[in-house]
């Protein structure tokens, strides 16, 4: 029977299945071996923070997937997949984190029960939970297995999104709206950024009216003065001063779905030279925003926010932002197209961004990012409804 506790429709899950059997049938495979979170989640609804451990979802032509991971993870299973239990298999505990045995080997034996000794099996190598120790003794335990690389082949069937993951990212973005607000609010010289970040959190915890918050795939990036030079810096217990800029990097989260907003707040008086930028980035994103078209490309909407900056005289050359929804830790994003000026991937109806186009300058850094919906016809649409501006506090 059906799960009634996944947080998706039996409709939809047909529909991800679909798409990625006809993934697996274009790249000639047999079967896929899914390690990634993100993509068991997608597939199949299992949420649980055991991701640390070897888990996997074994995805065939002709049969449900099959959750494979830790025997006392299997519990979890059973309380978050929609497929039935006998779909559900542990591995025994003298597996996990062991230099005599590894969970592999005790996959390799379930594939080959399954009568793919001898199959061509898709692994996600590019992935942050599939190490190389595994990989080798998968290849070792499967000898007569062709053991090929099919990094992505998931993720790209998660690109344009259902009405019913769109749902739930609109409940991210109200969240990160809340996040917002109480981090502008809050911000003021003399308070410590870790008790700042600890109202950020609090707000995405308590979520907004019966949308409770889940835990972001990435911390709140706060970076203040000098230190938001850096993009990837988090918190520190010092005090916030007059005279610096911090930038706010959040998301608010519902079910893993994510919808990312950043703004920047200075405490006194901006420099000239950040209002100017604040000024050629908002204008950047609004260009942006009219190139982010349904059948447009990628580099469309990089190319427009770069020619903007360059109006300003400032050169960017990073990529300005990538696709996001479903995901765990460390990271939001999707792993499959960029908005950079090489990419050339086609914009679809449905598809979902980070908007990225922050500047990190020598002395100080400023973020104004949305996360944009592509619609059928017309500008890509803002999930977030937030002021977009540099928030100045004297």
């Amino acid at each position: 029977m059906f799960n009634d506790k996944t947080p998706f429709s039996e409709t939809e899950y047909n529909r991800r299945l679909n798409l990625a059997k006809q993934a697996m049938q274009d790249k000639g495979l047999d079967a896929m071996v899914i390690t990634d979170p993100s993509n068991q989640a997608w597939l199949t609804g299992y949420d649980g923070w055991s991701f640390y451990v070897h888990q996997a979802v074994i995805l065939q032509h002709d049969a449900n997937p099959i959750w494979w991971g830790r025997m006392q993870d299997t519990a979890g299973a059973k309380r978050t997949v929609w497929m039935p239990h006998e779909d559900i298999i542990g591995y025994p505990d003298h597996f996990v984190q062991s230099t005599t045995c590894h969970p592999m080997e005790h996959l390799a034996e379930h594939l080959q029960a399954l009568n793919l000794t001898s199959a061509r099996i898709g692994v996600e190598m590019e992935n942050y939970y599939y190490s190389a120790k595994a990989h080798s003794v998968l290849v070792e335990s499967l000898p007569q297995s062709q053991i090929v690389d099919a990094t992505a082949t998931v993720n790209w069937c998660r690109a344009v999104k259902s009405e019913e993951e769109l749902n739930f990212m609109r409940k991210a973005a109200s969240i990160s709206e809340s996040m917002m607000k109480v981090a502008i609010e809050r911000a003021e010289p003399g308070l410590r950024k870790n008790e700042l970040v600890g109202e950020i959190q609090r707000a995405a915890t308590f979520g907004v009216g019966e949308d409770w918050g889940d835990y972001p795939a990435i911390v709140p990036l706060t970076p203040s003065g000098e230190d938001a030079t850096a993009p990837h810096l988090t918190w520190d217990g010092t005090p916030m001063k007059k005279g610096e800029a911090t930038f706010f990097e959040l998301s608010g989260c519902y079910r893993r779905y994510h919808a990312p907003l950043c703004r920047t707040v200075f405490l006194g008086e901006p420099p000239q030279a950040m209002l100017d930028a604040s000024e050629a980035l908002n204008a950047g994103i609004e260009a942006g925003l009219n190139a982010a078209v349904a059948g447009n490309r990628t580099c469309d909407i990089a190319n427009a926010l770069h020619a903007e900056l360059k109006k300003a005289g400032i050169e960017r050359s990073n990529r300005c932002g990538y696709p996001i929804g479903l995901s765990y830790p460390p990271d939001w994003g999707e792993r499959t197209m960029s908005l950079r000026d090489i990419d050339t991937t086609e914009l679809q109806p449905g598809m979902t961004f980070h908007f990225m186009p922050a500047l990190w300058m020598d002395a100080w850094g400023l973020e104004t990012t949305e996360t944009i919906l592509i619609k059928p016809t017309g500008p890509a649409e803002p999930l977030c409804d937030f002021p977009r501006k540099l928030f100045i506090k004297h």
